[in-house]
């Protein structure tokens, strides 16, 4: 069965899977500004929160074959899911400021078998 690739959210953006639920773990691949430039590392600066951001991860992000950067983060967090990009020079990709932001979903509780 072939891979299923990861759906383009905004231009150079890609995240898998989408809508983003509780317990993921969503794979984020980034070929935007930064991967154009000559970055020897990219990382993703995100957290979550209503708003304000909690729980702040700064990851190094690989190297992909295509010239772009990936990195999965596992979704913990019933908050807004919220990030940006940077390289090792302190470039920013930030979206003009206003960040990137996803709703993370609540898992549907299992009805029990009677």
């Amino acid at each position: 069965m072939p891979r299923k690739k990861a759906e383009e959210v905004v231009d150079g953006i890609y995240l898998d899977p989408v809508p983003i639920t509780l317990g993921d773990e969503v794979k984020i691949k980034y070929k935007g500004l930064l991967a154009d430039s000559a970055a020897n590392k990219v990382y993703l600066h995100a957290g979550f929160g209503h708003g304000a951001w909690d729980k702040i991860l700064d990851l190094p992000m690989k190297k992909t074959k295509d010239g772009g950067w990936s990195v999965t983060v596992q979704v913990d967090e019933s908050a807004d899911f919220h990030f940006c990009f940077h390289d090792d020079a302190q470039n920013w990709d930030n979206n003009n400021g206003r960040n990137w932001t996803y709703q993370v979903h609540g898992r549907e509780q299992e009805t029990p078998l009677v």
